[in-house]
């Protein structure tokens, strides 16, 4: 049997290439007639997220065709409050943010499934009903019932199977609303960057974002009254107020209410929610498409491994409790800047005016502002497959001449200690085992923080699993418990 995944968004996507990489054929069930490529949408591309869109096969193109952008100005009227930079690749892969419209990179993971054999992705296709049972899943549309051996619900905010499953989405939506506009202009930036600006004189009271998108497009996010009416609003004035003399062409326009919800478990049996299916935030700090695909990422070899009975009964259970704490963080995140954004009482007003005013002329009061912290991916310390360590392993080109994010497998990594796979389970789990004992190899021990007698289990979606130092009676049996919690049993 295939897998299913409903829902033919990038999450969705990034779901079904990454379960063909694990060699899972999979069907993907899109509810709409065909794909709407219309507006930006989400456009803020996360370094850690490129590197789970390469290992879909796309990661590349996507920063290829994107705006890298690796500085980022706060105004508070017309004065500087803030900044943050970013440094440049480096020893990483990639760029820290690229802004790549959510229409592409939706249309190249499209082309990649088109060249994926495993992937069928069917239009056209909307849920109507759902069962389960110990064996699989089972999705009927209009006219085709789809059997499963697992589900992927990425269908978005609006979910069929989220509502099929009878499952809550509790949270609150704003009563402020956002309009966000495609704007194509030559604004004269020596270079591309992100801004954020706080009652400038055009938007008095709100605040404005700004975002280098490609081909000369520019994101306008205004934030507006709840009665906000476009209709009978001057458009031109309040463009030119940003772009001044200069030409411009409108690409898109869209009037939104951002919300923050989560469903209380993003697992129900073989039934796994992602994405806006799963958890809706606002988008100030890109965590919402960056969060969908690291949600994918972290499905998929569970899943993989669950078809292969080689996933402990803990295993499948796991993904609530890793991505379930990831939605909170970012829930708690956003919900803060929501709150110094749009101040619902009093005291927030008041303390909002009392920050910003004293950013002025005081840069420590400047740490106090709240404009979106960007997105990060998150840590599965307290995950019950976590033996010790924890984190995203930092990445390294590795002697053999892959990077580190691209294995996409268990691999162990040892730092003057010997280990090899133990028996036929470890040596179908553990995809590769690198000694980090050459001088080429100082970049990832120093970045660990390694000693001698090391060795770090990292999972395939690049998390560390465990790092162990090896006692007195060897380090097998330590690496072979950590790949065994590590997998759910």
């Amino acid at each position: 049997m295939r897998v299913l995944v409903v829902g033919a968004g990038p999450v969705g996507m990034t779901a079904a290439l990454l379960l063909a990489r694990h060699g899972v054929p999979v069907t993907v069930l899109e509810a709409a007639p065909s794909r709407q490529l219309v507006g930006s949408r989400s456009i803020c591309v996360q370094r850690d997220v490129l590197d789970i869109l390469e290992r879909a096969g796309v990661g590349a193109q996507v920063a290829d065709v994107g705006v890298t952008w690796t500085r980022g100005r706060v105004y508070y009227h017309e004065h500087v409050v803030g900044e943050i930079t970013f440094d440049e690749v480096g020893e990483t892969a990639f760029p820290p943010f690229v802004n790549t419209p959510q229409t592409i990179v939706e249309l190249l993971l499209e082309q990649r499934i088109a060249a994926e054999p495993l992937v069928d992705l069917h239009y056209d296709q909307a849920v109507v009903a759902v069962s389960q049972d110990d064996d699989g899943v089972s999705l009927s549309t209009s006219d085709t019932v789809y059997r499963g051996t697992h589900c992927v619900a990425a269908d978005g905010g609006h979910s069929a199977v989220r509502d099929l499953l009878g499952l809550p989405f509790d949270g609150m939506s704003f009563d402020d609303r956002f309009l966000i506009a495609d704007i194509r202009a030559d604004l004269g930036f020596d270079r591309p960057e992100r801004r954020f600006y706080f009652d400038p004189p055009w938007n008095p009271g709100r605040q404005v974002l700004l975002h280098p998108q490609p081909g000369g497009v520019w994101r306008i996010d205004w934030q507006v009254p709840a009665d906000f009416d476009l209709e009978k609003e001057d458009l031109d004035a309040r463009i030119r107020a940003i772009v001044g003399d200069a030409d411009y062409e409108v690409v898109w326009l869209s009037v939104y209410r951002f919300h923050q919800r989560r469903v209380p478990t993003m697992a129900v049996g073989r039934i796994l929610l992602a994405g806006d299916a799963a958890h809706v935030m606002s988008p100030f700090g890109a965590r919402g498409l960056n969060s969908g695909v690291a949600d994918a990422d972290n499905l998929a070899w569970k899943i993989a491994l669950d078809r292969r009975g080689m996933g402990g009964p803990a295993l499948l259970a796991s993904y609530d409790a890793e991505r379930g704490a990831a939605a909170d963080e970012n829930l708690r995140v956003t919900g803060n800047t929501m709150r110094f954004l749009v101040p619902r009482t009093d005291e927030d007003r008041a303390r909002r005016v009392d920050v910003l005013t004293r950013s002025i002329d005081d840069e420590r009061a400047r740490t106090e502002i709240d404009s979106g912290k960007l997105a990060a991916p998150f840590t599965y310390d307290e995950s019950p497959l976590t033996t010790s360590g924890g984190g995203l392993c930092p990445d390294a080109r590795l002697m053999r001449g892959e990077r580190l994010r691209e294995l996409g497998c268990f691999t162990v990594l040892t730092h003057w200690c010997d280990w090899q796979p133990a028996d036929e389970w470890e040596r179908s789990l553990v995809g590769a085992v690198l000694p980090l004992e050459q001088e080429d190899d100082t970049v990832l021990v120093d970045a660990l923080g390694l000693n001698p007698r090391q060795a770090v289990v990292v999972r395939p979606d690049g998390h560390i699993a465990a790092v162990l130092t090896e006692p007195q009676g060897g380090i097998a049996p330590l690496i072979t418990k950590a790949l065994r919690r590590a997998t759910g049993w």
